[in-house]
């Protein structure tokens, strides 16, 4: 099922993965253009999704297919929750929800955020550096750009973006600043070929447009507070299935996965066994096949991983 606003990677390897009861409880964490959501609720009958994104535009198409998924029978089948991830439980809990069978996290950027103008996500259009995924947030990415400190903003490039040369970047743009605020993307590709590697410079663009977006959004913080919660709301044998983008998504998917915890020495029982809240289903991540990679190039770089709760 294709779509214009947001092509759903691996749609029915997430699908399988979730092995879905018809009268079951789900959460998309990621609603986006509403794919993998549509495809959960064809296996449904008296089962629930309850849905977040915390995008306008996403919360547009959710309507739309509200208007499809909820019956008279069955009033509450499909509900939206326009939140940020982070806040899974507490939502949960506003809804009298215990517990669910199975949670999808389709981590990273939808197509349709990169690929409309205006956002600023994208390298390829100019427009206000804003990077915003919920637009009611205060700071955009002109404003970190404009704002932080040398130290703060070489930090930032070379963790969220992996930059080599993150101390220059962060130094020319200190100094770039100085005569006019930085507003654009264009104005800030601009400050990026000064520096950026030749023959690499799509690939540094991406890399420090990477970086911004995840300040902008508290994206780790996010994903980490998310995971946190998951191994709470889910019930034994519930089934997490999660696919990243980028290797500082995946580490600690990875590592609540296979120790339970993010940092630190991992905690063992009497036995020597390792507590934690998951069990891995697929030791290799899963990788989008040939066929789809062709269709989408954005699957190129998915990994998905399907844990169990224990």
């Amino acid at each position: 099922m294709e779509s214009t606003y947001h092509n759903p990677v691996m749609l029915s390897e997430c699908i399988e993965a979730l092995d879905i009861k018809e009268n079951g409880i789900y959460v998309d964490l990621t609603f986006g253009g509403g794919g993998h959501s549509r495809a959960i609720l064809e296996k449904l009958t008296t089962g629930k999704l309850y849905v977040f994104d915390q995008d306008s535009d996403a919360q547009e198409q959710a309507q739309k297919l509200a208007q499809e998924a909820n019956t008279l029978e069955n009033p509450s089948r499909f509900v939206f929750i326009k939140a940020n991830f982070r806040y899974l439980e507490k939502y949960l809990r506003m809804y009298k929800v215990e517990g669910v069978d199975g949670i999808l996290a389709d981590l990273g950027i939808s197509s349709h955020q990169i690929d409309e103008p205006t956002r600023g996500f994208s390298t390829r259009f100019d427009a206000d550096l804003d990077m915003r995924m919920d637009t009611s947030m205060p700071q955009t990415a002109k404003d970190i750009l404009n704002e932080y400190g040398e130290v703060e903003l070489h930090k930032l490039f070379g963790i969220y973006g992996e930059i080599k040369n993150a101390k220059t970047l962060a130094k020319t743009i200190v100094a770039a600043r100085i005569n006019k605020t930085i507003e654009t993307t264009t104005e800030f590709k601009t400050i990026l070929e000064r520096i950026a590697p030749k023959r690499q410079e799509f690939k540094y663009y991406a890399q420090a447009f990477q970086a911004l977006r995840i300040e902008v959004n508290q994206e780790m913080e996010s994903l980490e507070d998310m995971l946190l919660q998951c191994a709470e709301v889910l019930k034994t044998d519930g089934r997490l299935v999660a696919m990243s983008y980028h290797s500082l998504e995946d580490r600690p998917l990875k590592k609540m996965i296979q120790m339970g915890k993010f940092h630190g020495e991992v905690e063992k029982d009497f036995y020597g066994n390792i507590i934690k809240p998951f069990e891995a289903i697929n030791r290799k991540p899963i990788t989008a096949s040939k066929e789809e990679i062709e269709k989408n190039p954005r699957a190129r770089s998915a990994k998905l991983r399907i844990a169990k709760k224990l």
